[in-house]
């Protein structure tokens, strides 16, 4: 899931780079949804794996 939103903020530089604010802007909002997603699914697997030894 980290690995798919770098992959959309490397395609957000480049459209901007070259001048696609459109789809630099969507890839940037694709990005942070994708991060966001990796944060809470990880921040939970570290709790259910921290109850599940105690």
């Amino acid at each position: 899931m980290l690995h798919y939103a770098i992959v959309f903020f490397v395609i957000a530089l480049v459209a901007a780079l070259f001048g696609f604010g459109g789809i630099a802007a969507s890839a940037v909002g694709i990005g942070k949804i994708l991060f966001i997603v990796f944060i809470i699914l990880a921040v939970a697997s570290m709790l259910f794996g921290l109850i599940r030894k105690g």
